[in-house]
């Protein structure tokens, strides 16, 4: 079983930067692939991106990509989500999720083990 603790939301201006950290229990850490969600005021639960068990692979929702970038340290039992360039539309509580089974997931539905979010709002 994992346990997952996100942190480092906040208030920002359009334009700014976050860095949202998730730390995670346990000594299995390395064999989950980690993700990233947000979820805006009614509006389903969106995919963000995604980092291998390495760190090596990424992938991110067109929306960010060019903007977040995803980061692990193993030995920290901790992911990260860099912001910047943050948009208005970026507001949203971010979730991350940790997955052992699934070699690239990106829907809600295929994670194990979430978060209990962070809430992030960006201000025009």
């Amino acid at each position: 079983q994992v346990q997952l603790v996100e942190s480092g939301g906040g208030l920002v201006q359009a334009g700014g930067s976050l860095r949202l950290s998730c730390a995670a229990s346990g000594r299995t850490f390395s064999s989950y692939v980690m993700g990233w969600f947000r979820q805006a005021p009614g509006k389903e639960r969106e995919f963000v991106g995604v980092i291998g068990q390495s760190g090596r692979y990424t992938s991110y929702a067109e929306s960010v990509k060019g903007r977040f970038t995803i980061s692990r340290d193993n030995a920290k039992n901790t992911v990260y989500l860099q912001m910047n360039s943050l948009k208005s539309e970026d507001t949203a509580v971010y979730y991350c999720a940790a997955e052992s089974l699934v070699a690239q997931p990106r829907r809600p539905s295929e994670y194990q083990y979430w978060g209990q979010g962070t809430q992030v709002t960006v201000s025009s």
